[in-house]
């Protein structure tokens, strides 16, 4: 679909909307946005935590345990971009709603398995659950479009704290869950995929019932600039090489890896020297704080200084999270909890101000296709990160991870800086 046929069939929807009523439709539908953030992000990753414990009982070992986690991942690579695609041809709405609704079927299909004790049929559904994911993910760049260019950023941030109701709810449902689960009669480890549909059941008839009209119809007036006149949009690879876009994808694919490659293997390597799971669980607490409860703030900072300066400083506190983690003493649980508090902070810098980025400098029909590329290539590199993170403890150490996390920070630190300019007056300056 052509950037020119996007925007003029948003315009036709957008004729029927009395002009009065719209700042207030927009705001209605970014706080939608926020309660599906938090209501589908407890339902999947309420599967995502008891899914190891599930592949391990069915396989008969840890050593497969990883697979629901890196296929769900997987699942949300390859939903990004057919989703973002589906949106462009059919609306905004229709493909979120889609992406839910299969998502929704994803859990009922691993919750099938679990009763069966199918490993195919698990992995199958952690895909399908993927969608769900993806749709989420995608929703902070639908509440961007509704805003003005300098306030972009607020409201990414807003919809990605959203998720911090899931990131702390859904790994704390598998005791109720599987408590109802076993009052039904279901297994016990199934209790998470059932109350993993109910919560994305429940997020897809809100936005069914919420999420109108069209988002597209309600974008920001900057989001409808067009090129020269006929022009079509250029091709993906043509966007991808705009100053702009290729500082913010760098930024936040490098950033995904580098969180991704020291987070996976904190766990493992506090219980290796000594440490409790009770330290596991307040180090990964103090992560998902920084991960997710901050995105405000990092929506603010990024409308008043800019997305360069705060991917920077984003870039900085994950090279200081990185060092700190590889020089932190095997007794030194608080150092480790400082080291990975940073290191979910700086990547929620980067990828709120990475994510406003891509809403800059691009029209409407051309950010949705540049964002479901970034996208995909987000959670596949955080796939191929978690997969690789053992490998290279086990051949190294989590010594070596944390050097490792602060030279692949080095390409996007160098990109920034002699892209930095650029990007400026490519209009990504939002202040």
């Amino acid at each position: 679909m052509s950037q020119r046929a996007a925007i003029s069939a948003a315009a036709a929807v957008t004729a029927g909307i009395n002009p009065t009523e719209l700042p207030r439709m927009r705001r209605r539908m970014q706080w939608v946005l926020v309660a599906a953030s938090a209501l589908g992000s407890t339902g999947y990753l309420a599967a995502v935590t008891v899914g190891t414990l599930v592949a391990a009982e069915m396989t008969g070992g840890p050593a497969l345990g990883g697979l629901p986690t890196a296929t769900l991942t997987i699942g949300t690579a390859t939903a990004a971009t057919l989703l973002s695609g589906l949106m462009l041809r059919v609306g905004r709405r229709p493909g979120w709603l889609g992406g839910l609704a299969i998502g929704l079927l994803g859990a009922l299909i691993a919750l099938i398995a679990v009763v069966l004790g199918s490993i195919l049929l698990l992995l199958l559904g952690s895909f399908l659950a993927g969608f769900a994911s993806a749709t989420i993910n995608l929703s902070r760049y639908v509440s961007a479009d509704l805003v003005a260019p300098e306030r972009r950023a607020s409201a990414v941030g807003i919809v990605v704290w959203g998720s911090a109701v899931g990131a702390v709810l859904g790994p704390n449902l598998i005791g109720p869950g599987g408590i109802i689960a076993v009052a039904v009669g279901l297994p016990t480890l199934s209790g998470p995929y059932v109350l993993a549909a109910i919560f994305l059941a429940v997020t897809l008839v809100m936005g069914f019932v919420l999420l109108r009209p069209e988002p597209y119809a309600l974008a920001h007036p900057s989001a409808m600039e067009l090129g020269p006149a006929g022009m079509d949009s250029p091709s993906a690879l043509t966007l991808l090489r705009r100053p702009s876009v290729l500082v913010a994808l760098v930024t936040l694919v490098a950033g995904q890896v580098v969180m991704v490659l020291i987070m996976t293997m904190t766990p493992l390597h506090l219980i290796d020297n000594g440490h409790g799971l009770g330290t596991v669980g307040f180090v990964l607490s103090a992560h998902t704080f920084g991960m997710f409860a901050l995105s405000p703030i990092s929506g603010r900072l990024t409308d008043r200084f800019g997305s360069p300066a705060i991917i920077g400083l984003g870039l900085g506190m994950l090279g200081l999270a990185a060092f700190l983690s590889a020089v932190a003493p095997v007794d030194g649980g608080l150092l480790l909890t400082l080291a990975l508090f940073l290191l979910g902070y700086g990547w929620n810098l980067g990828f709120v101000a990475g994510s406003a980025m891509l809403t800059h400098g691009l029209a409407l029909g051309e950010r949705t296709r540049v964002q479901g590329i970034t996208d995909t290539l987000i959670w596949s590199s955080a796939s191929a990160a978690s997969l690789l993170s053992g490998v290279i403890v086990a051949g190294a150490s989590y010594t070596a991870l944390g050097f490792l996390g602060i030279a692949l920070l080095a390409a996007p630190a160098l990109l920034l800086g002699f892209r930095g300019a650029s990007s400026t007056n490519c209009a990504v300056r939002n202040g």
